[in-house]
């Protein structure tokens, strides 16, 4: 088999994307679409041209079905893909916000197959991958979940496996504040890259400050911090260096979901391609920017020609 560029793991659900304003009891038409954090993030490497593994369990039902065809068509590597049958696949609501408003996001996973993996899931040979990318979703789910990302951080600290954290808080899941704010600082201390949000920060660190939060996670021993400013950019900081990298404007916003994992695209693929901690956080800008102007959580993600990129080399 292939080695991969990046290995992630987390829940694919499918998202019914509202297509008119209203409350969710109020909408009569909705857009199929893919959705999970982690399965944008696989979408938008594997259009970008990178060998990218997702590491899942769907149910044996049309919307497993219809999220593997989705993998399938976007390039992205199913082979730690398992269907539990008897188990439901995830899913989603959300509503067409107005203008200048987040839209209402309602979830219905409790339950599901992506929940019920454990440190089990664990397949031998994916430390093969030269990156593991890890979100604060995917512990949230269960005790099993939260276990194979700790296993998973163990083998890529042990094989030297660099590790991006993206906390992409989702309080609901979680029991209380402060377990969810134990459990995934103690998982980001575990990792190479931190990407929090201004929000998370202010959750996480103690600190609405780019600087101050950057700090807090440089302490624990991270090697670079990427604090996501929306509009406004990043601010992006190692032991060494650090400075703010200016957002890209767009025309009109469509919808804000998935711009975080736009971004986490961006930068991944650009450390991949040896680029340097700012000129990642630009393209991590440019697609977080080119997202907001899609309807689907991942509709936006680009590939190479959409950027103006040059194809990637291929041994």
């Amino acid at each position: 088999m292939d080695a991969l560029d990046v290995i992630t793991v987390g829940e694919a659900m499918v998202l019914f994307a509202a297509q008119e304003e209203g409350s969710l009891s109020s909408v009569a038409h909705f857009a199929r679409h893919a959705a999970g954090a982690e399965l944008n993030v696989a979408i938008g490497l594997a259009r970008l041209g990178h060998r990218v593994g997702y590491l899942s369990r769907l149910g044996q039902d049309a919307f497993g079905d219809y999220l593997l065809q989705v993998m399938v068509a976007d390039g992205v590597d199913r082979r730690f893909i398992k269907t539990s049958p008897g188990l439901p696949t995830g899913f989603m609501l959300k509503t067409r916000a107005a203008k200048g408003k987040d839209p209402q996001v309602e979830y219905h996973r409790k339950g599901s197959a992506a929940s019920q993996m454990t440190a089990d899931d664990l397949p031998p040979d994916w430390y093969q991958a030269r990156l593991l990318h890890v979100t604060g979703i995917s512990p949230a789910l269960s005790t099993g979940c939260h276990q194979l990302v700790q296993a998973m951080l163990d083998k890529a600290r042990q094989d030297m496996v660099t590790v991006t954290f993206d906390p992409n808080l989702r309080p609901v899941l979680w029991p209380s504040e402060t377990l969810m704010v134990e459990t995934l600082n103690a998982l980001a201390a575990r990792a190479d890259i931190i990407l929090p949000g201004i929000a998370e920060g202010r959750i996480l660190a103690g600190s609405s400050q780019p600087e101050a939060i950057a700090r807090f996670y440089l302490d624990m021993g991270c090697k670079a911090v990427v604090v996501k400013l929306g509009p406004e950019g990043a601010y992006v900081a190692t032991a060494l260096q650090a400075t703010y990298v200016p957002g890209v404007p767009v025309p009109s916003v469509v919808d804000t979901v998935g711009a975080g994992d736009g971004f986490a695209v961006g930068v991944i693929s650009s450390l991949l391609e040896q680029e340097t901690l700012p000129a990642a956080a630009a393209r991590g800008n440019r697609i977080g920017a080119r997202v907001v102007q899609f309807p689907g959580d991942s509709d936006g993600l680009p590939t190479r020609a959409e950027l103006g990129l040059a194809p990637l080399p291929r041994s």
